[in-house]
């Protein structure tokens, strides 16, 4: 026998940064196939477009801060960032919200702040938050699922509508978001903080063509698919399970209790989860190692905060989903969640 020894830390898992990532990669590739499914093939060029952004930002900061180009690019962790912002974003947005974004994110948040691992708050949703607060109409204007829609949209069309805001038959975005009972279409979360809010019941307010007794049409099975794709990244031990964990619990609890006490105007725990962001916010946004909290008791409350700003957020906040908000304020609170969920050093009694 041969006995190995290694430097510290004695970690288990000895993956690069850049075989997590392709992990993550393949992990997310179900959701985004059911999206494009869905929304058409907006996403692919949102996606497209992310990506050679995140590539040419990344390059340009490398080079003007001297490193070597790269190694920035084969780490793939901005091009991640561009992913994840690519997906969040409505598939038909014009095509420089996705290049203001991704290119905020990798430059502004991830470089100005020292580059990878130096970042304070999640490159993909501070890139997120500054389109959703510059940009509310581009960014709020989702497209019906396509089988809601009066109009199909083909390939020419969808680059025609992101690069000059109409199709080739001089049809804008707001008249495809026209559904099939003729009005505007809204995403679910969207519709019901509208309903409620005029006074309707759930009920009413769940008697449209985009719900299903499930959640909302197109959007559970999204979720469902970045459920299953966060599911293989824990079974692989690319993230742990407790950030996840405390996501869902932080929001499906509360939803719970809601539904308990006013269900005629609280959403229930299901259509939360199963609606907007959640998913993929909790198994891959979350969970980034660099603006998570350390400890695993630690990731378990960080999860749980975010899990409870979320609906706080959607219950009584000024966005329907609320997903990037509540991530970036956890961000702000993982030093003081690090301090007081540090493990006891071994040998010494009681908290440090």
């Amino acid at each position: 026998m041969t006995f190995k020894i290694a430097a510290s830390p004695h970690t288990h898992q000895r993956r690069t940064t850049r075989q997590i990532m392709r992990l993550v990669y393949l992990a997310l590739i179900p959701g985004v196939i059911l999206q494009s499914v869905f929304f058409g093939w907006g996403v692919w060029f949102q996606l497209i477009l992310a990506l050679a952004t995140a590539w040419l930002a990344e390059g340009l900061c490398m080079r003007l801060r001297g490193r070597p180009m790269w190694s920035a690019w084969r780490d793939h962790t901005a091009m991640v960032t561009a992913v994840l912002l690519a997906i969040s974003i409505p598939a038909l947005a014009p095509w420089w919200i996705i290049v203001i974004g991704t290119a905020f994110a990798v430059i502004v948040v991830k470089h100005v702040y020292g580059g990878v691992g130096q970042n304070l708050f999640n490159p993909a949703m501070a890139g997120y938050v500054v389109l959703l607060v510059s940009f509310p109409v581009q960014m709020t204007s989702w497209p019906a699922p396509t089988m809601l829609t009066e109009h199909s949209i083909s390939v020419v069309d969808t680059i025609n509508l992101i690069v000059s805001g109409y199709t080739s038959a001089g049809y804008n975005l707001e008249q495809l978001r026209t559904g099939i009972d003729g009005l505007t279409m809204a995403t679910p979360l969207d519709s019901l903080r509208t309903d409620l809010g005029s006074q309707m019941t759930l009920a009413e307010a769940t008697d449209k063509p985009i719900f299903t007794d499930f959640a909302g049409v197109g959007w559970q099975w999204i979720n469902l698919a970045y459920l299953l794709g966060g599911l293989v990244l824990i079974k692989l031990r690319v993230i742990s399970w407790h950030i996840p964990a405390g996501v869902l619990l932080g929001l499906g609890l509360p939803a719970l209790l809601g539904a308990a006490f006013a269900p005629d105007q609280q959403i229930g725990p299901v259509l939360h989860l199963f609606s907007g962001a959640t998913m993929l916010g909790a198994f891959f946004i979350a969970t980034d190692p660099v603006t998570a909290a350390t400890s695993n008791r630690g990731r378990l409350w960080f999860g749980l905060l975010i899990g409870a700003l979320v609906y706080i957020i959607r219950t009584w906040g000024g966005y329907p989903d609320g997903v990037a908000f509540a991530v970036l304020l956890g961000n702000m609170m993982v030093p003081v969640i690090d301090k007081y969920t540090r493990p006891v050093v071994y040998g010494h009694r009681g908290h440090p």
